[in-house]
């Protein structure tokens, strides 16, 4: 029987290369796409020292030719295609008055014309294939709420929110799937920068982001990225077969919803 095959976009740290390693300790054969590719190499190296399938893949996902043959690369290497986690993303701080054209097209590059390409060469791959999949795509706490200083970051997951709904109606007949994941504040090098720019930005020491916006989280805790990949992997299993159109929160109680 053929391994399930999963590929992982901005992988190569953080919260993509918890879900990457966790899709593979379930079962999947893993591409680990990312910008850097040593990174995505260190982590496809510790999934094949584990006994995995793995492979490393350089991919710079606001570039739609790049992410199609990564996705097309994946396909033939692994031998399938089931699963893609359109993962990779960008926050940079960005208090409404400094907002610039640059910063714009920057995260919506990546964050949602990635999303978009992510989703666009899955369908293709799924079709090859002859089957249905499952698209995840990260959103964010910031897709429910619009937080401070993150005005063009939260904007940008309110489109991938949306871009999750619209896909999912649309791909139904297909047999896939479109589902989004919302993480809170997780340890990641990204929210320590994002930390850094609002801490920075308030004239206070490092740590001042952090605190400020820990004081919402109802469980009392930060989020460890393994807390975000075990939702992914509930994504891509068989027991969310019945879900889409859903962007589940994994924010330890920051919102409601």
């Amino acid at each position: 029987m053929k391994m399930r095959v999963a590929l992982v976009t901005g992988a190569g740290q953080g919260i993509g290369e918890a879900i990457a390693l966790r899709l593979a300790k379930d079962g999947f054969a893993v591409a680990v796409a990312d910008y850097n590719i040593e990174t995505a190499s260190q982590v496809a190296e510790k999934i094949k020292n584990e006994g995995g399938r793995a492979l490393a893949i350089k991919v710079d996902v606001a570039k739609r030719d790049q992410v199609f043959h990564a996705v097309e690369e994946a396909r033939s290497a692994l031998g399938d295609f089931n699963v893609i986690v359109n993962n990779a993303g960008v926050a940079p701080s960005t208090p409404i008055d400094e907002i610039t054209e640059d910063v714009i097209n920057k995260v919506y590059d990546v964050n949602v014309k990635g999303v978009i390409w992510g989703m666009q060469a899955a369908i293709k791959a799924f079709a090859s294939e002859g089957h249905g999949g499952k698209i995840i795509n990260a959103c964010s706490q910031a897709g429910h709420v619009g937080n401070p200083e993150l005005a063009v970051y939260s904007s940008s997951k309110f489109a991938v929110r949306g871009l999750t709904q619209t896909a999912a109606r649309d791909l139904a007949p297909a047999g896939i799937t479109v589902n989004g994941f919302c993480p809170g504040i997780v340890k990641t090098p990204m929210w320590a920068e994002i930390d850094r720019q609002i801490s920075e930005a308030a004239g206070k020491p490092v740590g001042y982001g952090t605190q400020a916006f820990a004081k919402r989280i109802t469980l009392g805790r930060l989020s460890e990225p393994e807390d975000v990949a075990a939702c992914v992997a509930f994504l891509a299993g068989p027991d969310s077969d019945y879900i889409t159109g859903q962007s589940l929160l994994v924010d330890g109680g920051m919102v409601f919803s």
